[in-house]
């Protein structure tokens, strides 16, 4: 090859090269804006999914705040429609008992002067008898068609009865205007173990034997309180809730006991003056409630109300005072007895509200208030 082809073909090549050589930079130029514009773009995506994450995260939030939103309006509604109800109840009841009361206290007032009348009577036909030993065939024929000797003798009987009869509906009357107080809306010094016998009066036909199942032994341990300042009505209302569902609780036991009546004579005979503690773990079949004040904190008092039946698992404790929760079946229960109580309890009182309970060992609710409310900032009945 000539020298002149040579350098000709050298220029040639140079020539390539340079031109290999800008685009080559040019390649270089574009990838390394490819890589900035792929930077840009990893970072973009990563923001947004981070957006799209904390969006996620914010809105499962919001989604969790509306459930509970839901749940607690769930919940209000069915407080104050229970609240209602239990409003229009107590003054049902204030009524009831009222009409009632009048008519009753005119027998009561009454039977007395007919018992004096009675014996009066009674005296005179005996007077009359011992000074008239011979009577005409007439009264002798009265004296056997009316059975005079055992009238003399039932007569007194029956007015008795009859007395027992009225103090005992004067008893229920006297539970239900308590009861009635569920509608009062102001705080009042009165006596806590007044409410408690309320309670257990209005729940007397739950208590009592039954043709399927034994009564129920309710052990009142009362200690030496002095009048209360607390919401009367309401807080009758958490007494029946919580001896309703120790009644619940025992009733669902019953059926697996086997009762001797030598045997619950006995053991009721052994319970009096023990602890609830000593009660729940013994082997008493006896289906009992028991109920115990105490002073506690010299200006708190405590209500301890136990049963010994089947207890509860860790599970139901946990949810125990959730709304709507409840172990019973359909139609049996709200769910909003304990809730509701607790409430009263905690929110209106200013107190506590515990429960202790394991499966078989039976379950113990304690309310402690504040014998005066002014130890802290009371709210509205």
């Amino acid at each position: 090859m000539e020298l002149a082809d040579y350098e000709k073909r050298l220029q040639e090549l140079e020539k390539a090269n340079r031109i290999l050589q800008k685009k080559l930079e040019r390649s270089e130029a574009d990838r390394v804006d490819l890589e900035k514009t792929n930077d840009k773009n990893q970072a973009l995506l990563k923001s947004v999914i981070r957006e799209l994450e904390e969006s996620k995260t914010t809105l499962e939030e919001k989604s969790w705040d509306l459930e509970q939103a839901l749940k607690n309006l769930q919940a209000m509604q069915a407080k104050l429609v229970a609240s209602e109800k239990m409003s229009a109840l107590g003054v049902l009841v204030a009524g009831v008992a009222h009409e009632i009361n009048n008519p009753v206290n005119f027998i009561y007032g009454n039977l007395i002067h007919a018992q004096k009348y009675t014996h009066d009577l009674l005296e005179l036909v005996q007077l009359y008898q011992q000074c008239y030993p011979n009577p005409t065939s007439e009264i002798q024929e009265m004296i056997e068609a009316s059975d005079l000797d055992f009238l003399c003798e039932d007569l007194p009987k029956l007015l008795k009865s009859m007395n027992v009869g009225t103090e005992r509906i004067r008893e229920i009357v006297k539970s239900l205007r308590n009861f009635s107080r569920l509608n009062e809306a102001e705080f009042k010094v009165v006596d806590i173990h007044e409410g408690l016998d309320s309670a257990l009066m209005i729940l007397h036909n739950r208590l009592k034997p039954k043709a399927d199942h034994p009564g129920i032994e309710v052990i009142k341990e009362y200690g030496q309180l002095p009048p209360v300042e607390c919401c009367p009505g309401q807080l009758n209302q958490v007494f029946i809730n919580l001896l309703t569902n120790a009644i619940d609780a025992l009733d669902e036991g019953i059926r697996d006991w086997e009762l001797e009546a030598g045997q619950k004579v006995e053991e009721m005979h052994l319970m009096q003056g023990k602890s609830f503690s000593s009660i729940s773990n013994s082997q008493s079949q006896v289906p009992i409630i028991q109920i115990r004040t105490e002073i506690v904190q010299d200006n708190w008092v405590a209500i301890r109300i136990g049963d010994n039946g089947l207890g509860m698992s860790e599970d139901v404790h946990s949810k125990l005072f959730d709304p709507f929760f409840t172990t019973k079946p359909v139609g049996k229960g709200t769910g909003l007895g304990l809730s509701i109580s607790y409430q009263i309890v905690v929110e209106k009182h200013g107190g506590k509200m515990q429960c202790y309970s394991a499966p078989g060992q039976g379950a113990e609710f304690v309310v402690q208030i504040p014998l005066r409310q002014s130890i802290h900032d009371p709210h509205p009945c």
